[in-house]
């Protein structure tokens, strides 16, 4: 897999896909105050019977926006498309719920049935196990138990009084028609009551579905009016796709688990597939409650246990094919929540409005993640709630390193390196990452201690991905391609080509840190990278950059030396460095990377300037540009001869004249 990978790097305009995709900056999230917060839940708590069916009729709304569409492109007008696709939304759930009602009806009637079974199977559990069993112990100690708590003091009878029978008593209830009637009605007419308010403000949402939009553009949206208004479009797009989708998903698994149980005996087939439509809906739970009462079922109706084995053999291969197979081809672009978040909504919701909250949960939260995503006043909604990384690549590292977590860092290198190379990974995020450290201490803000940490905690991810290294190195069958505005820096808008980095076999190169433990980690990760490239590396620490450093390393084998810096004002100290080591050795290549994201970096012509005006043979700004230097089959630059200027502190020697142009003058 890695030498497909290595034959065919993608250009710039693919970027670094979708882990590299967060990597834009964002402004930071407004939270909402607590005084906020308290007053939204308390609103939503105690006006749940009126929020509830408006939050019922807003999804329906999402849900039945492109069958409208579809029917006011087929020619019908307004009104009659919105009348037609609700009066066929809630004929399908009167359907539904008649079916499910008969069904039930029926599963009531038979229940008794099925009794000889079920305690046939509770015997056969008694008898298993040692010494009466596992289930008849329970029982025995149930049943002491609650004879010591019915237990009660007996008092002696009294010898003069006989014991009088007791008197049997028969209360008849007398009702009156109208009561019975209102005792049959009373219950029904809260349910109907609030399905017809729900079908009215359906209605006027979708009359009004423009209308409604635009006051909320005037409220939330105004100074960026068209951005605003293509977002919620969007918006009301993705979540009527995620509900109309997650019912398509549940309609393809309920069929195949009615068929299965009717083909398998299970009473009632089509109410299990009905219910298990409906329970799918409910996150995580749903499934479960779904399968369990079949499964009871099967257990009462069969004398056996192998259909109880086949009925959960059935669910879960559907469940696996459905999560695995259905879900990803349906859902290739929804709206995402993270796990937590939709543990956390059910929990919320439920509480905040019942078991209707349960099964509206998921996509209520949908809703307001969609929102936070579009709004920036509700940011902080997809922060909490989204699916989508938070923080950039670089960033994530930076704070794993921050804490002393090597290995963290390297699972999340993995997860880069599964699609990206090695180059990649430390240009666009460990290089980065470091260049937040060297910010810190630059403000001050990151002690020594701090400093050796991050710097050893990047020293360890290098070494941990030695054999992600190692696997791109034999791999490699071909030089390496990467798109060239990585190493020129082009402006946006310019078309860049692929270009090949060279093959580093029968070089030699020295790697070494400018200034500190941050440079030494830099230089340790382009060390790595040139390894990959089949050069012979040897690394050296910020400490053998010293004069008293430079005379101890042994340079007869070396062919160029690369010296990173992460601080960009390190010039002065970066052309000393350059004229001692050519002073050192004889026709060796120093090459200079102070390293930056390409922003910051310079083009060729100002790279080359640079490198001319400290004489080093070469300037980069990237793992890239640093990676062609070190390479490079060009000769040494003869380090420039300095002219020594004249002191200025010493007056000049004043000049001889002859005696005759002193007598002439006079």
């Amino acid at each position: 897999m890695a030498a497909n990978r290595r034959n065919d790097i993608p250009s710039s305009e693919r970027g670094l896909g979708r882990i590299l995709a967060a990597g834009t900056a964002r402004p930071r999230t407004a939270l909402p105050t607590v005084a906020t917060v308290v007053t939204t839940v308390a609103a939503l708590y105690f006006g749940r019977e009126v929020f509830l069916p408006i939050a019922v009729a807003l999804l329906l709304t999402f849900a039945l926006v492109p069958m409208v569409s579809a029917l006011k492109r087929v020619g019908l007008p307004r009104l009659p498309a919105v009348l037609l696709s609700v009066i066929g939304a809630f004929a399908a759930l009167g359907l539904f719920s008649f079916i499910v009602a008969t069904q039930v009806s029926e599963l009531a009637q038979n229940i008794s049935a099925y009794q000889t079974n079920i305690l046939t199977k509770v015997r056969s559990l008694k008898e298993t196990g040692v010494g009466g069993g596992i289930i008849a112990r329970l029982s025995s100690v149930i049943e002491r138990v609650g004879q010591e708590i019915d237990k009660q003091e007996v008092t002696p009878p009294v010898a003069d009084k006989p014991r009088r029978e007791p008197v049997p008593v028969e209360i008849v209830a007398r009702e009156r028609p109208l009561e019975v009637l209102q005792n049959i009605i009373g219950p029904l007419i809260s349910p109907l009551a609030s399905a017809g308010l729900i079908i009215i403000v359906v209605i006027f949402m979708l009359l009004e579905r423009e209308d409604l939009r635009d006051r909320f553009i005037r409220l939330v949206g105004y100074g960026d009016l068209h951005r605003t208004t293509e977002a919620l479009q969007d918006a009301g797009k993705r979540v009527g796709r995620y509900l109309l989708m997650q019912l398509v998903v549940n309609i393809v698994y309920a069929i195949p688990i009615a068929i299965g149980l009717w083909v398998l005996g299970i009473p009632n087939a089509l109410l299990w597939g009905l219910l298990a439509l409906a329970l799918r809906f409910v996150p995580y739970i749903g499934p479960v409650i779904g399968a369990l009462l079949p499964l009871f079922l099967a257990l009462a109706v069969a004398p056996g246990w192998s259909l109880v084995l086949w009925t959960a053999a059935l669910f879960i291969v559907m469940e696996l094919v459905t999560g695995n197979v259905v879900e990803p081809w349906l859902y290739g672009s929804r709206t995402g929540l993270s796990p937590l978040a939709i543990i956390v909504a059910a929990i919320f919701w439920t509480w905040l409005w019942g078991p209707l909250g349960l099964v509206l949960s998921t996509p209520l939260t949908v809703c307001l993640v969609v929102l936070g995503r579009h709004v920036p006043q509700f940011e902080f909604l997809d922060v909490l709630f989204g699916n989508e990384p938070v923080l950039e690549p670089h960033a994530r590292l930076y704070q794993r390193l921050l804490a002393g977590d090597p290995d963290e860092a390297t699972d999340h290198a993995e997860e880069i390196l599964e699609e990206k190379y090695l180059i990649d990974f430390y240009d666009k995020v460990a290089i980065p990452a470091l260049l937040l450290g060297e910010q810190d201490r630059m403000r001050g803000v990151m002690g020594d201690q701090q400093q050796r940490q991050v710097a050893a905690s990047a020293q360890i991810l290098v070494a941990n991905l030695a054999d992600d290294a190692q696997e791109e190195a034999s791999a490699e069958d071909e030089p390496t391609a990467v798109a060239e505005g990585s190493a020129s820096n082009e402006p946006d808008g310019v078309e860049e080509e692929e270009i090949e980095l060279p093959d580093g076999k029968d070089m030699s190169v020295l790697c070494a840190g400018g200034r500190g433990e941050l440079d030494d980690a830099a230089a340790a990760m382009l060390a790595q990278v040139l390894e990959v490239q089949g050069a012979t590396v040897a690394k050296a620490s910020f400490v053998d950059m010293e004069p008293a450093g430079i005379r101890r390393l042994d340079l007869e084998t070396i062919d160029t030396i690369v010296v990173g810096f992460l601080n960009r004002d390190s010039l002065k100290h970066a052309r000393f460095l350059v004229r001692r080591l050519k002073r050192a050795k004889a026709g060796l290549r120093i090459g200079i990377v102070f390293w930056s994201d390409a922003e910051q970096g310079g083009a060729g012509q100002e790279r080359q300037a640079l490198a001319a005006d400290i004489s080093a043979d070469f300037v980069a700004h990237g793992m890239v540009n640093a990676v062609l230097g070190a390479l490079s089959p060009a000769p040494a630059v003869p380090l420039k001869v300095v002219s020594k200027r004249r002191d200025r502190r010493r007056p000049a020697p004043r000049k001889r004249v002859p005696a005759q142009a002193t007598a002439a003058t006079a």
